[in-house]
């Protein structure tokens, strides 16, 4: 599926095994500057080897591609219901790209979606109540490899 609609410079595509490190790039870019507090408990090349042998070749991965010179600017993981990863180049940030994911992750899972972000990410909070994302759930973060507070989102499309 190519989506084009919102955002004419940007295709979603799905990735293939060339795009991993640049997938990996998207993620660790993004996180450095939005999460600055969050201890990470991957190193870079950590990362980036899960993505080329997991995320990639065995997960639903999207990306999003801007022009060649731009290429990858976005990343998004789908696991069944769940949109377990949704990362944009901070740059590339309020362009409407995530809007574009959110919509594509709603069409490949039309019965419900649920995602996990940490407590301190209020512009993902933001972003996903603004999409018909609810907060169903907060915990202390003693389930994630951060330990960080987080709060996972549900949305019904009967919610909207």
């Amino acid at each position: 599926m190519t989506a084009t609609a919102a955002v004419p410079e940007i295709a979603l595509r799905r990735a293939v095994a060339g795009d991993a490190r640049a997938a990996a790039d998207v993620l660790l870019r993004s996180r450095a500057v939005a999460l600055p507090t969050v201890a990470w408990p991957r190193s870079d090349d950590e990362v980036r080897d899960y993505f080329h042998n997991v995320v990639v070749p065995h997960r639903e991965t999207w990306v999003a591609e801007a022009s060649a010179e731009d290429g990858i600017v976005g990343v998004m993981v789908l696991a069944d219901d769940e949109v377990s990863q949704l990362y944009l180049l901070p740059e590339w940030r309020g362009r409407g790209i995530g809007d574009l994911f959110v919509a594509l992750a709603k069409e490949r899972s039309p019965g419900g979606l649920s995602l996990w972000t940490f407590q301190v990410n209020k512009p993902a909070h933001r972003f996903y109540e603004r999409h018909g994302f609810v907060a169903v759930e907060h915990t202390d973060g003693s389930g994630n490899e951060e330990r960080e507070p987080d709060v996972r989102y549900a949305w019904r499309p009967n919610q909207e």
